[in-house]
Parts: C-alpha cells; sequence; structure tokens
C-alpha cells in the first residue's frame, strides 16, 4: 500500500469542505398571508373526538373505515365542496388484499397549480386513533371549511377564487405505508401540477412541533418551504418546531425511509412537508385515546397549517426542490456540495486501490484464483437472498405492497421462528455446497493472501464508484468499510486485536442503519427483520439490494483473510486430487467391505 499517495490525494476532502462551506446560503422565507387564520380550533377539536369516538376501529377494509369515508365525504359537502371519491385495491401485509377509498374536496382557483393538504383517517384498528389521525382528519375538514365558498371579497366587490387551486385529501392506508398518499401522487390528475403538498398528522399530542421531510428516495422539499413551515408554526403554536439533525438528515437521503404520507410526494420531486407533534413514529396505540388530545397544540397547529398555506397561494416560487441538500438551522448545504464532499471522501481508496493493483501485477500476484473464490462466495449471497424471496413467493413471509409496514402489526415485529429456521437450514446447506471450494488444503503463502486482498478491495472500489453513480449520499453507508479495509493489507504481520478492530471497523455503515432503525423508529431488536420485510415486500429497491449482496461478499472474502481460513480458489489438478464427498464415502464403504473377510480368517485361525 502506498501511504503517501492516499494521504495525498486525502489532501482534496478538506478543499471539498471548504467549497461546501462558501456554498451554504440562508433560504427565502414566504411572508405570512395578509388575513389571519380563521381557524376554529374548538369545531376541531369536537370533530377529532367524534370521529375517534364513533369510529374507533377504521383500519382498511373494516366497516369504521367505509363508514369513517361517508362520514368524511359528508362533512365536505355540507361545507359546498366539490368532492370525488378514488376507490383503489392494495394488499396490507396481514390483511389481504383490501379495498381502500381516496376522499377529496376540491376548491378550484385561477390557477391549474394545486397545494394539497392531506391527512389520513385509518388506523391500526388497536386503539380509537384519536391523535392518530383523528386530529389530522378533523383539522383538515376545518382547513376546507375555511376555504368553501364563498371565497374572500375583491376590492371591487368581486368574489375571487384562491390563486392555487386547493385539495384537501383524506387517504386511506396511511397507517400501512401511506398507501392512500402514494396512490394519489402516482394517479391522481393533479399529480403533475402540484405545488406543494402539507401533510397533517398526529397534531394534538403532548410532544413538542415538529417537521418531517424525508422522502422514498434521495430528495429533500424546498428549504423555502420548510423553513416557512417553520415560521408560521412559530408563530401561531408559539414554539419553534424541531427537525431532523445533520446525521439524520444524512441517514434519510442515504437510505429513504419515512413513515409519514410526504414521503411518496417527496420522492417524485414534490415539495412537500409533515406537521406533528410525534416523533419518526406515530403514536403508540395505547396514548392514542380522545381524552388525551391536547386542545391548545390543536388549536396552534391548526392555525399554522392554515397559515401556510396562506403564504403558499400568494403566487411565490419555492426553491430548491427535489434537491438532496441538508438543512443546519437556518442554512442549507446545497446538495451537489454534499455530492463533492463524498467524491472527496471515495478518492483516496480509488486511487490507493489502483496503485496496489498495479503492484500486485508488477510482481506478477496471481489474482484469478482470489477473483474465483470471490465469485463463489457472491453466488453463495446471491443464493441467499433467492431462497429469502422463494420462500416469500410460497407465502412464508408477509406479502404487501413496496410501501414501509406499519410497526404497530406483527408482520413487521413478530419473527416466524419455524419459517426462519427453515430459512437457517436452507441457508447452511447452501454454504456447504459453496464452501467446498473455499477451504484450505494447504499452507497459503503470502502472494496469495495479497490476491484475496486486492480482488476484494477491487470490487469494493467498484462497487464504490456505482454506489456514487447511484445516490452519492448512500456512500455514508460505504465510506467506513472501504477505509477502514483498505488499511488491512498493511495490518497483516501486527497484532490479531489491531486488525480485528479494523475488519469490525468497516461495518459501522450497516450498523448505522440498523441502529437508525432500532432507535430512532423504535424498533428495537426487530429492526433487522424489519428491514429484511422492507426488502421482501419491494420497497428496498432490488439495485440495493444487488450492491449490499456484493459488499457482503467482499466483506466475507476479507473476514477469511484476517482470521486465517482464506485459501485461493483450487486448480484443476488441486480439484482432481481432492477427494470429493462421494468419492470419501466410497472409500469409507469399501474399507469396510474389504475389512470384513479379513476379521473372519482371523476368528477362524
Amino acid at each position: 500500500m502506498n501511504g503517501r499517495l492516499y494521504r495525498v490525494t486525502a489532501l482534496g476532502v478538506p478543499i471539498a469542505l471548504i467549497v461546501a462551506a462558501f456554498a451554504v446560503s440562508e433560504p427565502s422565507t414566504l411572508p405570512p398571508p395578509a388575513l389571519p387564520p380563521a381557524y376554529d380550533g374548538a369545531s376541531a377539536f369536537t370533530l377529532a373526538d367524534e370521529l375517534a369516538r364513533r369510529f374507533p376501529n377504521r383500519s382498511p377494509g373494516s366497516p369504521g373505515a367505509r363508514n369513517a369515508a361517508i362520514w368524511v365525504r359528508s362533512h365536505f359537502a355540507q361545507r359546498g365542496l366539490q368532492v370525488e371519491t378514488a376507490p383503489f385495491s392494495a394488499v396490507v401485509p396481514g390483511r389481504g388484499e383490501v379495498r381502500l377509498e381516496n376522499v377529496v374536496a376540491i376548491v378550484p382557483g385561477r390557477s391549474d397549480q394545486a397545494i394539497v393538504v392531506v391527512a389520513h383517517r385509518d388506523n391500526a384498528g388497536e386503539s380509537p386513533g384519536a391523535n392518530d389521525n383523528a386530529s389530522g382528519t378533523a383539522t383538515l375538514i376545518e382547513l376546507a371549511r375555511a376555504h368553501s365558498p364563498p371565497p374572500i371579497a375583491g376590492a371591487a366587490g368581486r368574489l375571487l377564487p384562491p390563486l392555487h387551486t386547493m385539495v384537501f385529501l383524506s387517504s386511506d392506508g396511511g397507517t400501512f405505508g401511506a398507501l392512500g398518499a402514494a396512490r394519489f401522487a402516482e394517479h391522481s390528475r393533479f399529480a403533475d401540477r402540484i405545488h406543494a403538498v402539507i401533510n397533517l398528522d398526529a397534531l394534538a399530542g403532548p410532544g413538542a412541533p415538529h417537521l418531517h421531510t424525508a422522502g422514498d428516495s434521495a430528495r429533500s422539499p424546498s428549504p423555502t418551504l420548510v423553513r416557512t413551515a417553520a415560521a408560521r408554526v412559530r408563530e401561531h403554536a408559539g414554539a419553534a418546531p424541531t427537525r431532523p439533525n445533520a446525521l439524520e438528515q444524512l441517514l434519510d437521503l442515504a437510505f429513504p425511509f419515512s413513515l409519514y404520507e410526504q414521503a411518496p410526494f417527496v420522492g417524485r420531486g414534490t415539495s412537500a412537508v409533515t406537521l406533528t407533534t410525534s416523533g419518526e413514529r406515530p403514536p403508540t396505540p395505547f396514548q392514542d385515546v380522545p381524552e388525551r388530545l391536547d386542545a391548545g397544540r390543536l388549536d396552534g397547529l391548526g392555525r399554522s397549517a392554515q397559515a401556510l398555506i396562506g403564504s403558499l397561494d400568494q403566487g411565490f416560487e419555492l426553491s430548491g426542490a427535489s434537491s438532496g441538500h441538508l438543512q443546519l438551522g437556518s442554512r442549507v448545504v446545497p446538495g451537489w456540495a454534499v455530492v463533492l464532499v463524498a467524491a472527496a471522501w471515495l478518492a483516496p481508496f480509488l486511487v490507493a486501490v489502483v496503485d496496489l493493483m498495479a503492484r500486485s501485477r508488477r510482481r506478477r500476484v496471481a489474482l484469478l484464483p482470489a477473483a474465483r473464490c470471490y465469485t463463489r462466495r457472491l453466488g453463495f449471497w446471491v443464493s441467499v437472498a433467492a431462497l429469502f424471496a422463494l420462500l416469500g413467493a410460497v407465502g412464508l413471509w408477509e406479502d404487501g405492497e413496496p410501501r414501509p409496514l406499519s410497526p404497530e402489526t406483527g408482520a413487521a415485529t413478530e419473527w416466524p421462528t419455524l419459517e426462519l429456521l427453515l430459512y437457517a437450514l436452507l441457508v447452511v446447506g447452501a454454504w456447504l455446497l459453496a464452501r467446498r471450494r473455499l477451504q484450505r488444503r494447504r499452507p497459503v503463502d503470502p502472494e496469495e493472501e495479497l490476491g484475496g486482498y486486492t480482488v476484494a478491495l477491487g470490487i469494493l472500489a467498484v462497487l464504490g464508484v456505482v454506489v456514487f453513480a447511484w445516490n452519492p449520499f448512500a456512500l455514508l453507508l460505504v465510506l467506513p468499510s472501504l477505509h477502514a479495509w483498505l488499511w488491512l493489507p498493511q495490518l497483516r504481520g501486527r497484532s490479531a486485536l489491531l486488525r480485528a478492530a479494523a475488519l469490525l471497523a468497516g461495518f459501522t455503515g450497516p450498523l448505522l442503519l440498523l441502529g437508525s432503525l432500532a432507535l430512532r423508529f423504535d424498533l428495537g431488536f426487530d429492526a433487522p427483520w424489519y428491514l429484511l420485510q422492507l426488502a421482501g415486500v419491494g420497497y428496498v429497491p432490488a439495485a440495493a439490494v444487488g450492491l449490499a449482496l456484493v459488499w457482503a461478499a467482499a466483506a466475507a472474502q476479507l473476514t477469511a483473510v484476517v482470521t486465517g481460513r482464506y485459501a485461493p480458489y483450487p486448480s484443476r489438478s488441486e480439484r482432481a486430487a481432492a477427494p470429493t464427498a462421494l468419492r470419501r464415502g466410497r472409500e469409507v464403504v469399501q474399507g469396510t467391505l474389504a475389512g470384513a473377510p479379513l476379521r473372519r480368517r482371523m476368528r477362524v485361525r
């Protein structure tokens, strides 16, 4: 390893950080509306209490869900709004295919560009869902009432509609992966002309106001929208809302995931934000009862939402939509600056690996046996994924739409013990088949070990470039392994503890992802199974799964080298000399049969 070359190339990292620091800007805030909010918090509180008590079970496909949709339609119609319904079907894990229905109230505007206000009305059926999300549904109805005819009169006495078309969406299936919002974002006639989206979720909880901005892809909403939302909440709710910190934003871009309904809109490049009093995970059912609703918080956030709608309807453009930027307080780091820093971190590893491969070639280190070993390991990991998909296809795992699973259901948190035991046995069988060509049959010299290192690091270099081209923010999960494992050849003669520490440091990225799911989303030790289920239903893209398998095979090869269990792929002569399992079994049987006559002769003598 050429350490000097690595250090010289690493000088690009502070340069990129300096460039990113100069690129930091302060987004604008849209001015408040001319008229004060006419939101009636007492009326919204009454509606939330009524919805929760009349229809405590609004889970998808239940009679309560159908009656709640009728209830929302009637309230929209009573206020003279144009009402549309959009029924659709979806596969919900643990429930099968169910019938869902979005209810939409429309206030036509002078422009065909739409401002969409969303609130899901369903719940998991384990509690009345007073806060999540009767409070959001009640606020949605009250906001629609405020925009219902007659509109505001102009200076000449002429009635003026709003500048934008107002769309109030009461979505279904929000608790089970924002199914209704995703359906609207993809198939609605407004899908390609949405100016901004405001999602209302759990507005009457005891927690402080919070803004959620993560999407289904590596994108962020307009910083102008987020800053304006924060300003309106601060003005009308009496407290500045909290937001994800820089590391959490990077994780949301590296592994796009959210349980709230702004996610499908942001994923499609539409600016969207969620107003809530909950953290990354909606409130637990046992706390979600009408008696725990906070009327003051509901009134403050309802006024904030109405003021935000007024700010958005004044005709100002939203800057920076759909770019993967970072918001640090009142400042914004543009996405291209973050990508530049990621490229600067990747460059030293790539240069060092290219130099390592050139040195190996000059020393005539055989790389083909090591490459064949890696291919064998990759084949094993592909078989692991294929077996998981096969067992899912035959119904051993829960099936569903490619959306986040509800953490409140057993499909996300209950480990199927017997099915996983069967899966483990199949994986062990696949490994026994793969390891036949990976076992040590003779001492391995240092050059052969170097070949194992070089091939694995070369694969990781290609992986890093592909990840950078696919989602540069996902390098956050890969870079620790690249830079930690790069020095493993240098540590070959050092203590076993030091080599083990460098090897374990490379697993920081995946552990960071699992830790995020476990802590931020309160999944605990269920985080690994939940992540597997996300991949099983297709929410995790197939490309991401493939890249993870390539990384896992490289990690397995480096682990084998560090622990002294690596052996290059055997040559044809070595494979011919090595007895197969069938040959060893035949020799044992032949030896036993040949020994039987000899024992009989000895007894006769």
